[in-house]
């Protein structure tokens, strides 16, 4: 059928000029873009930061990573490659979601998918582009710690890396460990690396923003010098900085040096050893946080394949927010229960300290996070206060793997903590105890299981239930010291970060919806984008404006018929189909193409509402029923027009006399109507 108020070609939706995005010297050309979208999955890059899980047909959802959540509003639509988070209102395709989660701009995220997929760019004027305020790339500082990463290695194999090797031999790390974590040696000297950076081509700029170098009266010099040297790798693999470990006494700087900040390294986003755990952390929906990297590497070792270790700084609020989306939704209230297999329900983040008194702080700084995080939290310490690495030395990898096995929950650990050393045989002890643990209990938001701490308490203390429970719930009545208040610096679910303002969803969540004639035009709509090909069997092309009462469905609708409507879709696929692409393929990268003209001819407003409505959950989730869904939908559709032509007919006959010449012609249309609706109604049964 031909599609009434279409395009003419498909130039009309090309910015003006040659095929390119932007304006400025160095971009990309347009189908440059489109190969990469159409060569990269949304699912596969997604879920190397979200744990994802099935929503329906064609739909997956987790924890959005652009705002703290506990239950997921996240959703992805592979078959379109796009995604959406009904929590916070932002959303888009693939390249976006680059560019959100690696902080980087929108060429550099095309050029880090291009790189995965296997697509050569082309720019304008040769190639060469236009570099952000550092003078650095992202890919270019990437580049750089590749570099330094082989060349610390080479350096851990020449006669003055013996130092660092006998220290990892003596910890029972053997060469084939070596190369699998890539442990390199930094020279002793002051430019050793840097002449290997200039000489393999980077900027005296590019240098200075990789954090590599530090900056003296004279000049850059080695930021690293005379150590061991721990590679830190992004979750999807790219090195993006160092942990390095002294090995003489002479050296006066800090046993531990890190990367400093830089626009790739947060070192209070990064887990150490993270690019190797995750895909047994989304497994298992387990994560094992140890304190140092020779215990990330001992325990992967071991076996215990979800270690990973924070980066010179305590585990805090940022990296909650990365280990929950890694093992999924927290919020479920029986979160954290041991099941009879041994592992935890809703997955669980287990502790590993030394046993001294900062690895007690740090539990105790870990219970005051936030209590759904906490609730699927544990503890477990080695005995004589050892550290993994230094269980595996004495007594093997199995040892290393019972001490995890034999975890303790978080509060548990936490409320016995406070009080280790009192002197609970005596009535003072007993009562500083209890003075001192019950806050903590009544910190505890779950009712049901404040109160079974509560009866532990009591136990462990050796005093009555009934005046533990007092103290805890006079304790509850009071702040309690350092405790983040109401109305505090705690931000509320879903808000903004970083003081930036999140744009608030155009369509109000489906599930609020109530009129039946809203809730049809916005499934029509959804179908419309998520599966055009269907939409377009089911002749909605066909369909006028008017047939949407809603008015921002209205201007959707408009969008789509401004786009080509499916007639579109159907085209791209038969040009991608004739050069030779997969019928599968073909269809995947029509869709997402199709969203994305959709989208550019839509102002802003109605642009978030079309990106809504491609990736929210349609209510048929079988496969076999979708497409007798989207028919029942078209012909409701048009049920609902003919019903609003029938109740105008009715209130213009009942003002017609019944001698007026249109009265006869007025009714002769109602019963065609009439017998319009009935057919409607047959197909929908």
């Amino acid at each position: 059928m031909a599609c009434r108020g279409g395009l003419d070609s498909l130039s009309d939706v090309l910015p003006d000029g040659p095929d390119r995005i932007g304006g400025m010297a160095g971009l990309i050309r347009r189908e440059d873009i489109d190969e990469v979208r159409s060569r990269t999955r949304i699912e596969d890059v997604v879920s190397q930061y979200v744990q994802l899980r099935p929503d329906g047909v064609d739909s997956q959802k987790g924890l959005c990573p652009f705002h703290d959540e506990k239950t997921p509003s996240f959703h992805i639509r592979p078959h379109i490659g796009r995604w959406h988070c009904f929590g916070c209102g932002e959303g888009g395709d693939v390249i976006s979601f680059v560019e959100r989660i690696e902080h980087v701009s929108f060429v550099e995220a095309v050029e880090i998918l291009a790189r995965k997929a296997g697509v050569e760019l082309r720019y304008e004027n040769d190639g060469r582009r236009e570099r952000g305020d550092s003078g650095a790339t992202r890919q270019r500082l990437i580049d750089a710690h590749r570099v330094a990463v082989d060349f610390y290695m080479a350096q851990l194999a020449c006669p003055q890396g013996e130092a660092g090797r006998r220290m990892l031999d003596q910890r029972g790390f053997d060469a084939a460990a070596i190369e699998r974590f890539k442990v390199g040696y930094s020279p002793n000297s002051w430019d050793g690396l840097l002449k290997e950076l200039r000489r393999r081509g980077f900027t005296e700029r590019e240098i200075a923003a990789s954090g590599l170098a530090s900056q003296g009266n004279r000049g850059q010099y080695d930021r690293f010098r005379g150590r061991l040297m721990w590679p830190i790798m992004s979750i999807t693999g790219d090195p993006i900085g160092f942990g390095a470990r002294k090995l003489s006494d002479e050296d006066n700087g800090p046993k531990y040096l890190n990367t400093p900040e830089t626009a790739i390294y947060k070192k209070s986003q990064v887990l150490y050893g993270l690019d190797m755990a995750k895909r047994a952390i989304s497994q298992q929906r387990r994560i094992v946080v140890v304190e140092g990297y020779t215990d990330v590497m001992a325990a992967q070792l071991a076996g215990v394949e979800t270690a990973v270790a924070t980066c010179g700084t305590a585990f805090g609020s940022e990296h909650v927010k990365v280990v929950r989306r890694l093992i999924g939704d927290g919020a479920d209230p029986a979160a954290g229960v041991i099941l009879g297999s041994g592992a935890a329900y809703g997955g669980e983040v287990i502790f590993t300290f030394d046993g001294d008194a900062a690895g007690q702080k740090a539990a105790l700084k870990a219970f005051q996070e936030d209590q759904a995080f906490a609730a699927q939290t544990f503890v477990c310490v080695a005995p004589e206060g050892m550290d993994p690495c230094e269980v595996r030395m004495n007594y093997g990898d199995e040892a290393v793997r019972e001490i995890v096995a034999a975890r303790r929950p978080l509060f548990e650990f936490a409320i016995r903590s406070v009080l280790t050393g009192l002197p609970l045989n005596s009535a003072e002890g007993r009562t500083a105890g209890l003075r001192a643990a019950a806050p903590m209990v009544a910190s505890i938001r779950d009712r049901v299981l404040r109160g079974e701490y509560t009866r532990q308490l009591a136990g462990w203390l050796g005093m009555d239930e009934g005046t533990v429970r007092r103290a805890v719930l006079s304790s509850g009545r009071r702040p309690a010291s350092g405790r983040r208040q109401e109305g505090g610096q705690r931000r509320p679910n879903g808000g903004a970060q970083d003081g930036q303002e999140r744009p608030a969803p155009v369509l109000a969540p489906r599930a609020t919806v109530r009129d039946p004639v809203e809730r049809v035009e916005r499934e029509a709509l959804g179908i419309y984008l998520q599966l055009p090909g269907l939409a377009s069997l089911a002749q909605m092309d066909e369909l006028p404006s008017q047939t949407f009462t809603v008015p921002v469905h209205r201007r959707v609708h408009e969008a789509i018929r401004a786009a080509g409507g499916a007639a579109s879709y159907d085209k791209r696929v038969a040009e991608l189909s004739a050069n030779g692409v997969p019928s599968e393929k073909a269809e995947e990268a029509a869709a997402g193409w199709y969203v994305e003209r959709v989208i550019e001819n839509a102002d802003d407003v109605v642009g978030r509402a079309v990106a809504q409505l491609a990736v929210e959950t349609l209510p048929e989730s079988r496969p076999d029923r979708v497409e007798r869904y989207v028919w029942g939908i078209a012909v409701s559709l048009i049920r609902q027009g003919i019903t609003r032509q029938i109740g105008d007919l009715r209130s213009r006959l009942q003002r017609t006399p019944p001698d007026d010449p249109q009265y006869s012609a007025l009714f002769s249309r109602l019963i065609e109507l009439e017998e319009q609706r009935r057919a409607c109604d047959a197909q929908i049964e």
